[in-house]
């Protein structure tokens, strides 16, 4: 039998992550204990890229030592940890160090040596932590792929070749054989966003584990509602997709980050939002588990954060558990350990070129045809997959996914993805 991991992504509650500067232990020690306390089983940890690498060259074993520290009080708390390696951009904000930036600009998925630098701190950050007990997986980075492209206001170009060379950069900087899971994190770009250098391929199949980010604030919420079907079951159908493009049938999901946004939801329907999307969430077969966004309320003391930052906690910034807390807490212990999923034997076919590219990522994309007609077949009480056309084509291949039926996406429709959710103005329709 399975055991459905649950966690949450630590936001500390003294400092936010400024609080790396000058950390905080008892403060820390606290906030664990009070995850802990949930039944909660890890947490995912985020060190700041400049804090870690200042000059290109130089790693400073001071901020390797605190995310040491780190690991080890939440082992201590009886977390398990997942480790960030590259911040990178976090709640809005991007951070670069000054050797990546101004006067000294290069892209971060180009640049010979900008990319031999990332890779020796993925290695030292593995090679610091990879006797500690209780770490469990190292991510590269949050949603690095923000950096490649539009709507970040200066995006560092790559084409999928490159960023096809950059991943195996960085996740071939951890050893062969670590019992750590080495893997990347997209924000959904990667699926829904047409051009887009990073691939559905590149998700789905390069390192350890696929990692899930899903956000109802990309267009789902405001055109459907934040207690719609398609919001309350955006998460899983976006597992579902990643699963369309894995080579590897048994390639483990993790749903990385998900949360309750209230600039799509209203703050009593929070819970039922939490509990809805890991219920339907956990009836994917593979998945991994769940850890939410986030543990804190980001301190209103802090300019300038989007306005739901500052809410998107499982407690408060005053550190009292908020009803999510107890709706996460109470779902999580129930499907712990439930039964394995079944397969799903309904799927809707996306159609792809010769190299697995989708020939539309917006037909994917909240609004689209292939969207549409999954959630449609949801609601007619069906469990529905997704195949890419070449397995559709492909009887073996169908067999392997148990899939019996093949179903055409509805009508092309209009995409009403919004790649950035914070300022409406910002939205890529297609």
């Amino acid at each position: 039998m399975r055991k459905l991991r649950f966690g949450v992504n630590y936001t500390p509650s003294t400092g936010w992550f400024y609080s790396w500067l000058e950390p905080s232990w008892d403060d820390v020690r606290r906030d664990f204990d009070a995850i802990a306390a949930l039944g909660l089983d890890h947490v995912r940890i985020f060190p700041l890229w400049p804090l870690l690498q200042p000059n290109r060259s130089t790693i400073r074993s001071q901020a390797l030592d605190d995310v040491r520290t780190m690991v080890e009080l939440a082992t201590a708390s009886g977390l398990d940890s997942a480790v960030d390696a590259i911040q990178g951009h976090l709640s809005s904000f991007d951070f670069l160090p000054s050797w990546m930036t101004s006067w000294h600009r290069r892209s971060m998925f180009t640049d010979p040596d900008a990319v031999q630098a990332q890779a020796q701190l993925v290695g030292a950050l593995h090679e610091a932590l990879a006797d500690a007990p209780g770490f469990m997986a190292l991510t590269i980075g949050n949603e690095l792929n923000q950096f490649a492209d539009r709507p970040h206001p200066s995006p560092m170009t790559a084409q999928p070749s490159d960023v096809t060379a950059w991943l195996d950069a960085l996740l071939g900087a951890v050893p062969a054989g670590s019992d750590v899971a080495v893997l990347h994190a997209e924000y959904d770009a990667a699926w829904y966003l047409d051009d887009h250098p990073f691939l559905p391929s590149h998700a789905s199949r390069s390192g350890d584990m696929t990692a899930i980010h899903s956000w109802i604030f990309n267009g789902t919420g405001q055109n459907y509602g934040g207690m719609s079907a398609q919001s309350v079951r955006h998460a899983e159908y976006l597992a579902e997709l990643s699963r369309a493009f894995a080579a590897d049938l048994q390639r483990p999901v993790w749903l990385q980050e998900v949360g309750a946004p209230l600039n799509c939801l209203a703050e009593k329907e929070a819970a039922d939002f939490c509990e809805q999307t890991v219920r339907h969430a956990a009836d994917v077969p593979g998945l991994w588990g769940v850890t939410w966004w986030c543990s804190h309320d980001v301190a209103r003391s802090f300019a300038d954060f989007p306005e739901l930052e500052h809410t998107l906690g499982l407690f408060d910034e005053d550190r009292k558990p908020k009803p999510i807390a107890q709706r996460f807490a109470s779902v999580a212990s129930e499907l712990a350990s439930a039964a394995p999923a079944p397969p799903r034997t309904t799927a809707v076919r996306i159609e792809v070129d010769e190299n697995d590219v989708p020939l539309r990522r917006a037909d994917a994309a909240p609004g689209g045809g292939i969207f549409t007609r999954w959630m449609e077949l949801a609601a007619a009480g069906e469990r529905p997959a997704l195949v890419t056309s070449r397995d559709a084509a492909d009887p073996e291949r169908l067999a392997a996914r148990s899939v019996t039926s093949v179903v055409s996406p509805a009508p092309a429709g209009t995409s009403v993805y919004a790649a950035v959710s914070e300022d409406p103005s910002l939205a890529i329709g297609a």
